[in-house]
């Protein structure tokens, strides 16, 4: 492995992107060598400058919105979830290969199971908020730990339509779609319910639901992150409910890609998340 190594994030706009902090964190913690910077990639830009990326002096590189789709088609090997998906998130070279892979079901599953272990041992009935890519990411995720019964909920009920046939081959016994109306969402019989919309973040319309409804045991996850705790998760810690917050998902995608680009699997620890939140908390001041 060269002594120096760097990778980045490509997307339009990227200043945003908390990507640097979380892997230039991992690089000091492990005393590596090496760089993760941005890279803000005009539209139309992407193919010539995915083509450079290795005369460019990069290992890899993530990619976030808008590119992921059009990433998944300038790779030359990508893996079985990034084509069920239909998106990349990673990057990645290897016997002078592109690879491209999504991790955001690794960092989602990951995520749950740090915080509201053993989530998926009595959980058969999960309540989907949302029909994008975060959503199509979180239902690829359930399949994989065998969730029975899916009710997807979205704005645009076709959208959500669309998806839950797609879904249906994934190994689900059901997975049913409907409009999105939070006053009458039913929630007594779910055991996990994850909000993969906009709704609740910053500058964005309120998730008000009523949980009086909602189990005992179930679990609340919302893969938001600005605000930290959003008012979902406050009406689900008000009930004693387990909760997974999304800030958690963002760390755990990122390990997957710093392994790939500096050869050591990084930990998600208490002081990489406490950074982020200070920097977040930074950002709305």
């Amino acid at each position: 492995m060269p002594d120096f190594r760097k990778a980045c994030v490509i997307g339009w706009p990227v200043k945003h992107s908390r990507s640097p902090l979380i892997h230039h964190f991992w690089l000091n913690k492990y005393h590596i060598p090496g760089a993760y910077l941005r890279e803000e990639v005009m539209p139309d830009s992407l193919s010539s400058f995915v083509g450079k990326l290795s005369d460019c002096g990069y290992c890899g590189a993530n990619v976030t919105l808008p590119y992921k789709e059009q990433a998944l088609t300038l790779c030359d090997c990508t893996s079985d979830l990034a084509r069920r998906l239909g998106a990349v998130n990673t990057l990645w070279f290897e016997d002078g290969r592109l690879h491209g892979d999504n991790t955001d079901v690794d960092g989602f599953l990951a995520n749950l199971d740090e915080q509201a272990r053993g989530w998926d041992l009595n959980c058969k009935r999960a309540i989907v908020l949302g029909a994008g890519g975060a959503a199509r990411a979180v239902l690829a995720g359930l399949a994989a730990r065998e969730i029975e019964s899916v009710t997807l909920l979205n704005r645009s009920l076709d959208r959500a339509r669309q998806l839950a046939d797609e879904a249906s081959g994934w190994g689900f016994r059901q997975v049913r779609a409907d409009s999105l109306d939070p006053a009458g969402l039913g929630l007594s019989e779910a055991d996990l319910l994850i909000n993969t919309t906009s709704l609740g973040m910053e500058g964005q319309p309120r998730l008000d639901l009523d949980l009086s409804r909602f189990p005992e045991d179930a679990v609340v996850c919302d893969i938001v992150y600005t605000p930290l705790e959003t008012e979902l998760l406050k009406n689900a810690r008000m009930r004693r409910l387990r909760t997974s917050s999304g800030l958690g998902m963002l760390l755990h995608q990122a390990a997957p890609g710093f392994e790939h680009w500096f050869g050591l699997k990084p930990e998600v620890t208490k002081e990489l998340r406490t950074m982020i939140e200070a920097d977040i908390k930074r950002d709305k001041k």
